[in-house]
């Protein structure tokens, strides 16, 4: 019987290799694990309390907020607030990012990216839903607050990403730039444990995902590239959270389209908290990850907390396919 590999073990064995790590990173990392495991229990047992619903409010993207978004918020707060590491996080729930307090007089060299529930709508109806977060290494002074600088960098300056997908089992899946590796959470134990290492998504896949109810408003050459998935009769799977859809993407191959519309003509997904960090982990698994324009989204410029982007990643192949349609079909008048 192989040896059970914990998150905590994989991450100091992960350091030890690293001559120039420090620590800081790895304890950053293991205190995201255990805020996952809080939120995993409560999305686990949403049904039987209070938790369930809307929270009457609206966050700063416009998006219903519901009580389980408040809550998992505030418990990655609580946790990153604790360890020491992060200096401050900004989160999709939050108007403005937060300045964490100094603990013990450490310096804290990093910030902390968050949707801390992605597919929140989907828990009424008992649907996966998932975490997703990036790590950067901060640029202001840690003698010092963080500042907005420290927020709006590019995405290929992250030092780390990961999501936890909250689902029929519970996986966390992260990447520090040298592969992705995920974890199953062992109830028994209340431990994650090395489940996927070395998760190589497939050059091409069999499903699309995409919301295609919206095929109407969206541009020519989105409508023409989703016939060309029908009439490979690839399988639509949308569920309508991001964490879910690439979690299936990166296993088996396919494609996730999140295009503009008239209503949101930059796109609809959160760049810092969403699209960055699962770009790099597409990317590290040896997927693509663009936008509609054919620009690589770690590569796009950050000017505000609450900026939105098109997406579209998944299989090199079918990426690259879809690049073609763009290239072929956004010049026709419509």
């Amino acid at each position: 019987m192989s040896k059970i590999v914990t998150l905590d073990e994989f991450i100091i064995k992960s350091q030890k290799e690293i001559t120039h790590a420090t620590g800081e990173l790895s304890r950053l990392l293991r205190d995201i694990g255990i805020a996952a495991k809080v939120i995993n229990v409560e999305v686990n047992k949403a049904g039987l309390g209070e938790i369930l619903g809307a929270a009457q409010k609206e966050n700063n993207t416009g998006d219903n907020v519901q009580k389980l978004d408040i809550f998992s918020n505030e418990k990655m707060i609580e946790f990153l607030a604790n360890s020491g590491e992060c200096c401050g996080i900004a989160s999709e729930e939050l108007d403005e990012f937060v300045t964490l307090p100094n603990v013990l007089d450490k310096d804290a060299n990093y910030i902390v990216v968050t949707d801390p529930l992605d597919g929140s709508s989907n828990i009424d109806v008992n649907v996966s839903v998932g975490t997703i977060f990036g790590i950067y290494k901060r640029v202001s002074s840690p003698k010092e607050d963080c500042t907005l600088a420290d927020f709006i960098q590019k995405g290929c300056e992250q030092v780390a990403a990961g999501y936890v997908l909250y689902g029929t089992s519970t996986i966390l899946v992260y990447t520090t730039g040298n592969g992705v590796n995920g974890f199953t959470l062992d109830p028994a134990i209340g431990e994650f444990c090395l489940s996927h290492p070395n998760i190589k998504m497939p050059e091409r896949g069999n499903y699309y995902s995409v919301n295609q109810g919206y095929y109407l408003k969206f541009d020519l050459e989105m409508r023409r590239y989703i016939d060309h998935c029908s009439d490979l009769n690839l399988r639509l799977r949308y569920i309508g959270s991001m964490v879910s859809d690439i979690h299936r993407i990166m296993f088996q191959g396919g494609i996730f389209l999140y295009p503009n519309t008239r209503k949101y003509p930059q796109g609809k997904l959160r760049l810092l908290y969403e699209a960055n960090p699962i770009s790099m982990i597409v990317e590290q698994a040896g997927g693509t990850a663009i936008n509609t324009k054919l620009e690589r989204i770690l590569d796009l410029d950050v000017h505000k907390i609450h900026q939105r982007t098109t997406v579209v990643m998944g299989s090199k192949a079918m990426v690259q396919e879809m690049k073609e349609f763009v290239q072929r079909y956004s010049a026709i008048e419509i």
